[in-house]
């Protein structure tokens, strides 16, 4: 155990009774975050509270439990936190946090990146939080303007039914299902891709076999074109990027199918992560939720991150009620200012201008995103 710990830990002899409870409720749970095992008073005793008796920690942990910050599960075994008991020590050291030096280089390596491509460095470094903070992230963005079409990929799921992949500038893909009235082969598929590219303006022209594939193949592009003005301009809610999900397997709270199903709903339902990052962003500052009724075994830390010193959106870390709160704290703001850094950066580089959703304040002018060269006939 590190001296750090130590000294977090254990309560000098004079100290005022009050201050020696909290000090056992505390070590407790950092013994109870790396073990995810029910704590002994001789478990605590050999953990930094050489000071005290077993039978004096044994006396605190039934006053903890009597005032709801301990449970114990069973009559002769150890006690475990409540939710109650992780809220205090949250509530502790979220003035503080702490961050390691290694994650804190790994995470800016993440940001290092300065090309247009907004929403692949948000990508990157939300997937860099995730695997350092052993957690799922999810993350609400601003709409970002002057995101052009780079490309355009289709992709054949049946005869009559195409997957169209739509890449920007930004790195933002958006994917869309397709119809066809008629059957077409994956010679045809590459060629319309190749003539998506030329209306683009990305490409030469090109030449199909039929006059019915050139149909086709117009009628593939004015939908698709359709469908992302609609979606760029119709922005009525949040966008809300997701990564990680996977990682909290790890945990043994999560070995269980139908605690994975209950647990993991959260990341299923959008108007509810919408509703978390927003509340974050109207406190202005990090914020947590431990295993209220709405996240019942979970626990969610969130902080808002700014472009130009204006709140555009927040990042949340999911997992379970036993996390390391005061590393997490500390990684979590170092984040939200590298984020911060990042896009403000980005937005003056590049003249990017960005939107809110409907209802709210719009930031700069807006532009119509390009679909095509004007100047070529189709």
């Amino acid at each position: 155990m590190s001296a750090k710990l130590r000294a977090i830990q254990t309560p000098p002899k004079k100290l005022p009774k009050n201050d020696r409870e909290q000090a056992v409720l505390f070590g407790l749970i950092e013994l109870y975050i790396k073990s995810n095992k029910p704590i002994g008073s001789q478990t605590l005793l050999e953990n930094g509270f050489e000071s005290l008796s077993s039978a004096t920690i044994r006396n605190y942990f039934a006053k903890l439990e009597g005032l709801g910050y301990l449970a114990q599960q069973h009559a002769s075994g150890g006690r475990i936190p409540t939710a109650k008991g992780l809220r205090l020590y949250a509530d502790h050291f979220q003035g503080q946090g702490t961050l390691d030096s290694d994650q804190g280089s790994l995470l800016e390596e993440a940001f290092k990146q300065k090309d247009k491509e907004i929403a692949a460095l948000i990508h990157q470094a939300a997937e860099t939080l995730s695997r350092l903070s052993k957690c799922a992230v999810f993350i609400s963005m601003p709409r970002f303007d002057q995101d052009f079409i780079q490309d355009v990929r289709l992709l054949s799921l049946e005869k009559t039914r195409v997957l169209s992949v739509l890449i920007t500038d930004f790195g933002l893909i958006r994917t869309e299902t397709l119809f066809l009235e008629a059957e077409v082969d994956e010679l045809f598929l590459h060629t319309a891709e190749a003539y998506f590219r030329w209306r683009l303006g990305k490409g030469p022209e090109v030449s199909f076999g039929t006059d019915e594939q050139v149909k086709i193949a117009q009628r593939l592009y004015n939908e698709l074109m359709v469908r992302h003005v609609v979606g760029y301009l119709n922005y009525p809610s949040e966008e809300v990027m997701r990564c990680g999900v996977s990682r909290l397997l790890a945990y043994p709270e999560f070995s269980d199918a139908t605690a994975v199903v209950s647990s993991l709903a959260l990341l299923e339902d959008i108007e509810q992560m919408r509703a978390i990052l927003r509340t974050a962003c109207k406190e202005h500052a990090l914020s947590y939720r431990i295993g209220e009724e709405t996240l019942e075994t979970n626990a969610v830390i969130a902080i808002p991150y700014k472009i130009n010193q204006s709140i555009v959106g927040a990042a949340a870390l999911l997992g379970p009620t036993r996390l390391p709160y005061r590393e997490l704290f500390g990684l979590m703001r170092h984040f939200s200012e590298l984020l911060t850094k990042s896009l403000t950066e980005a937005v003056y580089k590049f003249k990017i201008t960005f939107r809110h959703a409907s209802g709210s304040k719009q930031i700069g002018a807006a532009e119509e995103p390009l679909l095509e060269d004007k100047t070529r006939e189709p």
